[in-house]
């Protein structure tokens, strides 16, 4: 009878349990479920713990509507308020999709404050500094242009927003092959090739304006030589944390002065044995 049946003591319970609970994990607790280690949407980097082997979940990507407002307001606190003021300059950065001009995973950071790899130890450059060496070079549409450094592309697409020619010329083969075909897609009419861009392009000289996109010891004269006379030059220049010049040849000699201080990926190739 229900009456004369001992009562187990606590411990003895404890004991069971732990038993039933052993005896799960030895069958592989099928069914079970592992505590989830999934970041809540509002936890910060920090709190997601050591011990946590699941990756978070990747961000949903950003829809049109997100990536225009993200690239306005990229032109309003990051170019406008630091003293950008050519309008042409800000039209063209608010105009050209950066996000296009990168990885597509890294869309949702395609309009903050900073480079971005793209690829062969390169990279697409802080907006600001793209629309400062814009607007100091002084490009209006009568200007032929030739940049030195294609990369991701972007800088050539602002180019062509502005100038009546751009030229462009990239060492990577593989980073042109995708620039030029972002460029052609989105309908920016850039003629880009393959090559050193320390011996310039001397067939399509002379140039009212040359921009450097990798930063080499010195100016490479050659690209001096191909400056149109009252032509500009913007360049980061030095090893390090480098010097932006602007250089502007005037009857025959040229002027030089020192913008910022920048740090660019290092020019290769010719640049690198001099």
């Amino acid at each position: 009878m229900l009456a004369n049946r001992p009562a187990w003591s606590e411990r003895a319970v404890e004991l069971w349990m732990r038993s039933i609970v052993l005896l799960l994990v030895l069958l592989g607790c099928r069914g079970c479920r592992e505590p989830s280690t999934e970041r809540p949407a509002s936890a910060s980097p920090e709190s997601i713990t050591a011990t946590s082997k699941r990756a978070a979940p990747a961000a949903a990507a950003p829809t049109d509507t997100d990536l225009t407002r993200m690239r306005d307001r990229m032109v309003d606190e990051q170019i406008v308020a630091r003293g950008v003021k050519n309008a042409a300059v800000v039209a063209a950065m608010r105009a050209v999709p950066r996000h296009e001009f990168v990885p597509k995973e890294s869309w949702h950071l395609a309009y903050r404050d900073h480079p971005i790899p793209i690829g062969y130890g390169q990279t697409i450059s802080q907006p600001y500094i793209v629309a400062l060496m814009t607007e100091l070079a002084d490009i209006d549409k009568d200007s032929k242009v030739l940049e030195i450094g294609t990369g991701s592309g972007y800088q050539a697409a602002v180019l062509a927003e502005l100038a009546g020619e751009v030229y462009s010329i990239e060492i990577i083969e593989p980073l042109l092959k995708r620039a030029d075909a972002t460029l052609a897609r989105l309908g920016y009419k850039v003629t880009a090739k393959a090559g050193d861009g320390y011996q310039g392009w001397p067939e399509k000289a002379p140039f009212d304006v040359i921009i450097l996109t990798a930063a080499p010891p010195k100016i490479p004269k050659p690209l001096i030589d191909q400056l149109a006379e009252g032509g500009t030059l913007v360049a980061p220049v030095g090893v390090g944390v480098q010097d932006l010049l602007v250089l502007t040849k005037r009857d025959g000699s040229i002027e030089e002065r020192v913008e910022a201080a920048v740090r660019f990926v290092p020019m290769t190739g010719e640049a690198q044995r001099q």
